[in-house]
């Protein structure tokens, strides 16, 4: 698989992990002035903003152990750029998510892991 194809595949299997663990999707690849946040999400009555990490092999490291320190600084970003462009009071609630997709060469997935409250905010 291209990269490309293992991340669109990724975001799709964790699209589907969410779904059965009671997240609504609001929302994917929403772009703004920082970057992009793979899932917007809510659940429970909190805004997750979901970052998908994919990986075919764990050569180098596992997918949660791709999302550095500058990433989790861009996620933040990223996220106080979503709540302030979208004005919702309900959104006053919100968090970053992680979800881990590891998969075989094909595309089928071999682990999945959410990982909630993934990046602090402050």
């Amino acid at each position: 698989m291209k990269p490309s194809e293992v991340g669109r595949r990724g975001e799709q299997l964790a699209c589907s992990l969410l779904k059965k663990r009671g997240y609504r999707i609001v929302e994917t690849n929403a772009r703004g002035h920082y970057g992009e946040i793979d899932i917007v999400a809510r659940v429970r009555g909190c805004l997750v903003f979901v970052e998908v990490r994919s990986r075919t092999s764990t050569e180098f490291g596992t997918p949660e152990e791709s999302v550095t320190r500058q990433k989790r600084r861009k996620l933040v970003t990223c996220a106080l750029d979503y709540v302030a462009s979208h004005d919702n009071p309900e959104d006053q609630v919100w968090r970053i998510d992680v979800v881990a997709i590891e998969m075989d060469e094909h595309g089928v997935q071999t682990r999945a892991e959410l990982i909630e409250n993934a990046v602090p905010i402050s």
